[in-house]
């Protein structure tokens, strides 16, 4: 049977026929979802039919860690991501997907590969496909890249999470949130390692904070809609592949850094949902463990970090593995100014050049943005 939990917060029950988690919302800024692995391992008794011919999706870039949240801190970026098309193919095997065509911005045509088997986009819509029980339909897939690869902002991520969304969506939607970040788990898992602080938000949208993995069990956390929070995003001319970035983190850490860091993410958490920047920013700056392994792999980072402070930034910290630099304040204009100090930052300390963004929370996540009826 079918185990899902959640806090008093929201009501949740389960569709016996289906093993998906049904919940009705209540007001609050904390929302939790806990299911195992069982739930995704068991197919829908009655394989469902595809609802359109064709579907595309987009999920969104995310700041993983956030400063002293590794690996089970994260958010989504708006206005940035990748799209996946899909569509019904009676050229492919009945109960298989293939990769049509991949492109976007940077190498990424050249360097992903269309095997689906060894792309992330391609993991993650098979896991969605074996979660619904679908073998009588071919699908073909095609990957419009947002993202720029090993740039620290959920690249492999937002493509996991637009297939997943894709795939359910193609077939009516019959999946669970938490049945689609496991589907995306399994690609983050083959791509760089098994960490929802990525795929979670990207799929969730918001704010995130993964409390187990064994159970899966993530809590979605409320910014207050009437605060403005703007991320300035500095992506530099430098490639940063997380398995890299993630050899460099000590295998022990002291006591005293252990207990600093857990005080930094439970500040942070509370500034996410009092919509305190001051404090957000504060926490994010405040990583005594694995910032400070990664920052001189990225040149010129401690320059830049200063660089923002300076500039009236609330806080700045690595963005996932990096080398992205992400800065938070509350005004637009004022994060235009930061992310110009942080560029001639990149170019003066790292001699680098640097791209900037300045972008809202994306509060939605990954979503169907048109489709095809049949």
């Amino acid at each position: 049977m079918a185990i899902c939990n959640q806090s008093h917060f929201k009501s949740i029950s389960i569709d016996p026929t289906t093993n998906i988690c049904r919940t009705s919302s209540s007001i609050s800024r904390i929302n939790t979802f806990r299911c195992n692995s069982s739930v995704a391992s068991k197919t829908l008794k009655t394989e469902p039919e595809p609802v359109f011919t064709s579907v595309k999706s987009f999920a969104p870039a995310t700041v993983a860690n956030l400063g002293p949240g590794f690996d089970f801190l994260g958010c989504a970026v708006d206005g940035i991501g990748d799209f996946v098309s899909l569509r019904v193919d009676p050229d492919v095997h009945p109960g298989e997907i293939s990769i049509s065509d991949i492109n976007g911005v940077g190498n990424s045509a050249k360097k992903l590969n269309k095997n689906p088997l060894w792309n992330c986009a391609g993991i993650a819509a098979i896991s969605v496909m074996k979660m619904l029980g679908i073998k009588s339909v071919g699908l073909s897939l095609s990957l419009e890249k947002g993202l720029p690869l090993g740039s620290g902002l959920g690249s492999s991520a937002a493509s996991a999470a637009a297939a997943a969304v894709a795939v359910n969506e193609m077939f009516g939607g019959k999946l669970s949130v938490s049945n689609l970040v496991l589907a995306g788990l399994d690609s983050e898992a083959k791509v760089s390692g098994y960490h929802a602080d990525n795929v979670a938000p990207a799929i969730m949208g918001g704010f995130v904070l993964i409390r187990s993995y064994d159970p899966l069990d993530i809590i979605q956390l409320k910014f207050p809609i009437e605060k403005e929070l703007f991320f300035v995003l500095v992506t530099p001319e430098f490639e940063a592949p997380t398995k890299k970035m993630r050899a460099a983190l000590p295998s022990e850490i002291g006591m005293s850094d252990h207990v600093w860091n857990c005080s930094q993410a439970g500040a942070l958490v509370a500034s996410v949902l009092q919509g305190d920047l001051r404090g957000l920013g504060k926490a994010m700056s405040s990583d005594k463990i694995v910032e400070p392994r990664r920052a001189p792999l990225i040149p010129g980072m401690e320059g830049v970090k200063r660089a923002a402070i300076e500039a009236g930034a609330f806080g700045c910290t690595i963005s996932g593995a990096g080398p992205t630099v992400v800065a938070v304040t509350d005004d637009d204009g004022r994060g235009r100014e930061i992310g110009e100090q942080m560029v001639e930052a990149f170019l003066k300390e790292g001699n680098l050049k640097a791209l900037v963004m300045v972008r809202r929370l994306d509060g939605v996540g990954a979503r169907l943005v048109s489709s095809s009826p049949r």
